[in-house]
């Protein structure tokens, strides 16, 4: 068991203000794996007025955007250095399977702090454009100031740093609001950055409840919100800065509609489709829960996927690589899921494969569950369950199927599969949703934006947008005769 009896703030351990601790079970044997104080508001005011000083005096926003880079860079040296060791200690937080941790929750965020330390050579602050009632006009970026990161448990790495990359690149100062499931990792990443030189100020992760959560965004000190959660608090972070005139950023929640098309090969479609279906135990706002099968071919993709979830997706220790589903994060988001399982049955849809709990002395596993007879206006075809629980819904025809999968309050990802990639492409097109795979298993590519329609979020991460969301912008008029250097 690891234990903190400090806080990271402003790039210096402190004691807490408070004497309150968060205690870290693990999901899988429901014994405690860590202990961290629990932050206050007093302790939120300390890290802003580190990050406010850090950003007004400090050099970080005065440092050149290759070294900033180069800071990153380090730190995704040192995340690659320590894959083994941050994976287990995800995977112990929040019960991702231990290669799932490997992969996407410490080799992909490595990847994204050495991709925008790469970005620091291209990426450009300042332009000169041609006016039309100035001969030229500077166009010029700024970073926001100090922002408020806060991220959820199911991915907490990755978010971190698809927050702290792209901001701390533009120049801005962070303090990162972790989960209370899961701030080991933060805090090791704390530790990451000291080791890589960051200034000091630049950085604080305070872990804490939800009220310190909305103290955090409310604070008058805190120029923006990048915020990665649930809808419903994604509505409220938004209406609070929206009062204030303060930026903001969210990545909310998805129901991803995966559409098989007529002509699909399901012996090729059913195990690159089923990863981005059950991944990281279906704790992911990208998972394509919703498939959408042709009639002719309903009980054939059914069968197919029933099939891949016997072979494939065993439950059980997720510290053990030959299982592919691990716990959920706590018992209340079983009880959770569990409930929806219920609602579904309530609601006349049958279950091909799933539905209870695995027979297993400790831990809070649901069995991956695939829904059968749903039709789209069902709850567990609406509302995102965030657990392993699928529904495969019949079409008939390309023009139903698209209407199913645009008939959703969210737009966050989505995937088509077909033999033939231009008609695919085609059906891509149609439907409204920020991030989409055609005939691929890739949902995110980092050197691209990120993010959703509707009721999935507002903003992007990652790719260059990612830096342009932490910047304001600047027009400077100039006079004839003069262009600036840029």
């Amino acid at each position: 068991m690891k234990r903190y009896d400090k806080l990271f703030i402003g790039g210096e351990w402190v004691a807490p203000k408070g004497a309150g601790n968060i205690e870290v079970f693990s999901p899988a044997s429901e014994q405690l794996v860590g202990v961290v104080p629990e932050a206050t508001e007093a302790d939120v005011d300390a890290a802003v007025a580190a990050a406010r000083s850090a950003f007004d005096q400090g050099p970080w926003p005065k440092m050149s955007i290759e070294e900033r880079g180069e800071v990153l860079r380090k730190v995704g040296i040192a995340l690659q250095n320590e894959l083994e060791s941050m994976a287990t200690i995800i995977t112990e937080e929040m019960g991702a399977p231990f290669i799932f941790s490997q992969l996407g929750q410490v080799m992909a965020p490595s990847m994204v702090f050495s991709y925008y330390a790469d970005l620091a050579s291209s990426y450009s602050f300042e332009e000169v454009r041609t006016g039309v009632l100035s001969p030229e006009v500077l166009v010029r970026k700024e970073p926001l100031g100090v922002v408020g990161a806060i991220i959820p448990w199911n991915v907490p790495l990755f978010l971190a740093s698809a927050k702290l990359a792209p901001a701390l690149l533009a120049g801005c100062t962070v303090v990162l609001k972790t989960a209370p499931e899961t701030p080991m990792d933060a805090f090791r990443l704390a530790e990451i950055f000291e080791e890589a030189g960051l200034p000091r100020g630049v950085l604080s992760v305070i872990p804490a409840d939800r009220e310190v959560s909305e103290y955090l965004v409310r604070h008058p000190d805190v120029d923006k919100i990048s915020f990665t959660g649930s809808t419903i608090a994604g509505r409220k972070i938004g209406a609070i800065c929206g009062e204030q005139l303060k930026r903001f950023t969210l990545e909310l929640g998805g129901k991803s509609a995966a559409i098989i098309l007529e002509d699909a090969d399901l012996a090729a479609v059913i195990p690159t489709l089923m990863p981005n279906a059950l991944m990281n135990n279906g704790q992911a706002c990208i998972a394509q829960t919703r498939i959408l099968a042709p009639r002719s071919r309903y009980q054939e993709i059914v069968d197919a996927m029933v099939a891949d979830v016997e072979t494939s997706w065993k439950v059980g220790d997720p510290m053990d690589v030959t299982n592919g589903v691990g716990p959920l994060v706590a018992s209340r988001q079983r009880d959770r899921v569990e409930a929806y399982i219920a609602k579904g049955l309530e609601e006349g849809a049958s279950i091909a494969i799933g539905g209870g709990r695995p027979a297993l002395e400790t831990g809070w596993y649901v069995e991956p569950t695939i829904f059968t007879g749903v039709n789209n206006k069902m709850t567990i075809a609406q509302e995102e369950i965030f657990g392993p629980v699928l529904v495969v819904i019949p079409y008939d025809g390309e023009t139903e199927a698209l209407a199913i999968a645009n008939d959703s309050d969210y737009g966050l990802c989505g995937s088509v599969w077909t033999a033939d990639n231009a008609h695919g492409l085609d059906i891509a097109r149609q439907v409204r949703t920020g991030t989409y795979m055609l005939n691929t298993m890739t949902p995110i590519d980092i050197a691209t934006p990120f993010g959703g329609f509707k009721n999935s979020g507002m903003g992007r991460e990652f790719g260059p947008e990612g830096v342009d969301h932490f910047c304001e912008v600047k027009s400077i008029n100039l006079p004839a005769g003069f262009t600036p250097s840029v």
